[in-house]
């Protein structure tokens, strides 16, 4: 799996970005959201129980990642159609801020690492990518326990410091001074 430091892989998959048909799909690419942070987090499988509460939960923070010039992007290796058909479903994920993307040859996965070795599928995986395109933070999860978008947004603001931050530091606090 790729870790902290190393670059974030070059892609370009479909996506999903809202519910209409004549404007659901795009193209989105790793030079897309230049000049950003980025806030990449896989799920196993759409249509599943864990993973509509980590997305409306990252939908719901989407704003105070906005505000920290940062862009969220999910994804699965479910198709786009599937994404579609998912929002359209789910109530929870009709009005999502970000686009959904669909690494249905499993291209983006593999080249991170994180597809799940039994089940063909993408792990519970979170990338921070700077905007140079550099990996700042890492989490894998397993695939029952849903990971904590507070904590994401927590850490991107850590990150964006460029200090020391002690345990628990939350934006506001004071860093450690050296």
């Amino acid at each position: 799996m790729l870790g902290v430091g190393q670059q974030f892989p070059a892609y370009s998959l479909q996506a999903t970005v809202s519910t209409d048909l004549r404007t659901a799909f795009t193209t989105i690419t790793n030079e897309d959201y230049a000049g950003n942070w980025k806030v990449y987090f896989f799920w196993p499988l759409d249509f599943t129980f864990v993973c509509p509460t980590e997305i409306a939960a990252f939908g719901k923070l989407n704003t105070a990642f906005a505000d920290r010039d940062a862009q969220v992007l999910g994804g699965s290796v479910d198709s786009h159609f599937v994404h579609l058909a998912w929002r359209k479903d789910h109530p929870d994920l009709r009005d999502l801020p970000f686009p959904m993307l669909a690494d249905l040859k499993h291209e983006l996965c593999n080249a991170l690492g994180i597809l799940d070795p039994n089940l063909g599928t993408a792990q519970r995986a979170t990338f921070v990518v700077d905007p140079n395109g550099i990996i700042r933070f890492v989490s894998v999860t397993d695939l029952s326990v849903g990971r904590n978008p507070e904590e994401v947004l927590r850490v991107l603001d850590a990150l964006q410091t460029e200090q020391l931050c002690p345990c628990n530091w939350k934006k506001g606090e004071d860093t450690i001074k050296v």
